[in-house]
């Protein structure tokens, strides 16, 4: 088991900031190696919440994410299926900052096959690639805040189309 964790805080509200994670069907906004991810499952997004994705990897995989704890604003648990290779459980929690939000990552990775070779080089490149996804969702939120024309109490975070 590798742990991958890490922090970074966001000039937003903390039910933006919140509301944007949870909904897996933004990460291809802000995470470059998600083709796309769709909500497979009925109703709002709380526990059991599903979610599929294709992530490009070494070649598309698929990636099943499903929602196992969810505590509106401060804490979303998840585990994630990655086809073959790996299983990522953990717990991503947000704290109301002066500044925003402080939101911060906790992953357990468990390899699978030939992945478990690998142990050490995914644990440095799991943190690179969390503090890169993460930092382009700092970028994205924050950049999204400041676009003339919108009220500063207007929710820009409308879903992609």
């Amino acid at each position: 088991m590798r742990r991958i964790t890490g922090q970074i805080e966001i000039a937003r509200p903390i039910e933006e900031v919140f509301d944007f994670v949870a909904d897996e069907t933004n990460e291809p906004r802000y995470n470059d190696d998600m083709i796309r991810c769709d909500k497979v499952s009925p109703g709002p997004i709380g526990v059991g919440t599903r979610f599929e994705a294709e992530m490009k990897s070494t070649g598309p995989a698929s990636m099943t994410v499903e929602v196992t704890g969810y505590e509106r604003p401060y804490r979303l648990e998840s585990t994630a299926y990655i086809q073959g290779t790996m299983d990522i459980r953990g717990t991503v929690t947000f704290e109301a900052t002066a500044r925003g939000t402080l939101m911060s990552w906790d992953w357990e990775v468990e390899p699978h096959g030939c992945m478990k070779l690998l142990g050490p080089f995914i644990t440095r490149m799991g943190s690179r690639n969390e503090q890169r996804i993460w930092t382009s969702l700092k970028s994205l939120l924050e950049n999204a805040a400041t676009r003339p024309g919108l009220p500063s109490d207007s929710n820009p975070f409308e879903p992609a189309r």
